[in-house]
């Protein structure tokens, strides 16, 4: 089964940009994410068109509401065919166990996972709003409350992955963003790593947004990181 590991973040103002650019990007290669900002602009059918054109679709909205509000929202992005959602685990295990439950009871189930840090806070936000900890620390308690909720995994900084895998076992997704190729810079995010790094610290998907978005030919920007990711693969494998 193909089980493409980047996640290409669609991070444009219009759905004709978002279009044309996943026009250029094979669908067998990647996943595709619709944040707020697209989702915002564009609505349902963007996601709908992405999905009939052979797309997964990881809708990236951070759902975080009352828990029946959650279920609900969650139950509309199933019935839109998406192959992943979102919830913020800050909304506690009744949220994230009724977003699971709904999902449960839908003709089509996505893959549902919670976000935990944001990978643009470092310490000193974190102080602001009240978190105790570091990052990591309040990210892997977080996730912690994602499994025990039922989810699918998390989203999460490559620089948590190690300690997540070796805490929530193989079967856990981790969803990592802020992944920069070596050559690419940091941009607005504060914890980032390289593909390769991330796979081999137990990544499971690895949102891209710039790095590919940006480049004079996305197609060829994504085959260069997936043939990264699968020499890492391989050397766990080996």
């Amino acid at each position: 089964m193909n089980d493409p590991k980047v996640i290409v973040a669609l991070d444009v103002a219009s759905a004709e940009e978002a279009l044309a650019l996943a026009a250029r990007l094979p669908a067998q290669a990647c996943r595709l994410k619709v944040g707020k900002e697209l989702f915002t602009a564009a609505g349902p059918s963007l996601v709908g068109t992405l999905v009939e054109r052979g797309h997964g679709v990881f809708l990236d909205l951070k759902f975080h509401d009352i828990p029946n509000t959650t279920a609900q929202a969650c139950a509309a992005a199933a019935r839109l065919g998406v192959w992943m959602v979102n919830v913020h685990a800050l909304g506690g295990t009744r949220m994230m166990s009724a977003a699971r439950e709904a999902i449960e009871a839908s003709s089509h189930r996505p893959k549902l996972v919670a976000v935990t840090v944001l990978t643009s806070m470092a310490v000193p936000d974190l102080d602001e709003i009240g978190l105790a900890g570091d990052p990591e620390a309040a990210a892997v308690r977080l996730a912690g409350l994602a499994q025990r909720s039922g989810l699918d995994g998390v989203v999460c900084s490559a620089r948590e992955a190690r300690a997540m895998r070796s805490r929530f076992g193989a079967g856990f997704a981790l969803v990592t963003p802020g992944i920069r190729p070596a050559d690419a810079i940091a941009d607005d995010q504060a914890r980032i790593a390289t593909p390769a790094s991330a796979i081999r610290d137990g990544s499971s998907y690895l949102v891209i947004g710039r790095p590919i978005t940006r480049a004079a030919d996305p197609a060829a920007a994504l085959a260069a990181i997936n043939a990264e990711i699968a020499s890492a693969t391989k050397g766990q494998a080996a």
